[in-house]
């Protein structure tokens, strides 16, 4: 069985149909990218599937289950997290703490143990602050994990909210143009992160992205939209060679 199936998923805003007849299976496991001209429906299709917008019409089911008509959090709590184009960090908060807030779905102390300080309740921190710590650590972040997370360079920021969307502990992770912003050096080693935490998680991984050289490099199988339809979908050989494909994205 599929881990995500997403069948005529679409959405309309007003007169504007933003995502139509959207279509895609994605296994255990397996690394997806999503790509299309600016304007083509892709973060559009991201809110669709983590609950941020209700689907006009469709389904989609995820570990057998289906989505439609749950909110953001149950989504998140059925496994499936994201992160955004624009940056969305806890600016004054430690970096240590903003993976700790990935980390509330694992809480099992309750209200009186949190006001009264109860060793449940510090058992359970000890616990969350060593599991972000070796988050952290994954990402290179461990040294900076007292630092307000508004003062780490872009490239961090960038990789601390990946971190943290992994905190949730997620089956599928939507990363939207993860390397807006990074300088080529910075874009390679988000290419071995994701690699390496696709691998090291054994989670599938769906990610929007305008670098073509990460897209081709990284992914095993691209969807390609444009005006919030799929007009191809295959490996990056066969997404790259389409007439379609390129006629999107240089012109007829």
């Amino acid at each position: 069985m599929a881990l995500l199936e997403v069948k005529n998923l679409g959405i309309s805003f007003g007169g504007l149909r933003a995502v139509d007849d959207f279509n895609l299976t994605i296994d255990n496991g397996q690394l997806y990218g999503l790509i299309g001209p600016n304007g083509a429906g892709k973060t559009t299709a991201f809110n669709l599937l983590t609950g941020v917008y209700k689907p006009t019409d469709g389904s989609f089911m995820f570990d057998g289950k289906e989505m439609v008509g749950k909110n953001p959090i149950e989504i998140n709590k059925a496994g499936i997290a994201r992160t955004f184009q624009n940056i969305r960090l806890f600016g004054d908060m430690s970096v240590l703490d903003n993976v700790k807030v990935g980390l509330h779905n694992r809480e099992n102390y309750g209200l009186i143990s949190g006001i009264f300080r109860l060793p449940s309740y510090f058992k359970q921190e000890k616990e969350m602050n060593e599991m972000a710590m070796e988050l952290l650590k994954v990402f290179d972040l461990d040294k900076e994990a007292s630092f307000k997370s508004s003062n780490l360079p872009y490239g961090k920021q960038r990789k601390l909210e990946i971190a943290r969307a992994l905190a949730t502990n997620p089956k599928l992770l939507l990363l939207d143009e993860p390397a807006a912003g990074m300088n080529p050096n910075e874009t390679a080693e988000l290419m071995d992160t994701i690699a390496l935490i696709r691998n090291k998680f054994n989670i599938s991984i769906l990610l929007i992205e305008h670098d073509m050289g990460l897209v081709m490099g990284i992914c095993e199988k691209i969807v390609v939209l444009e005006y919030g339809k799929i007009i191809a979908n295959g490996t990056a050989d066969e997404v790259k060679s389409n007439p379609r494909v390129i006629a999107a994205y240089l012109g007829e």
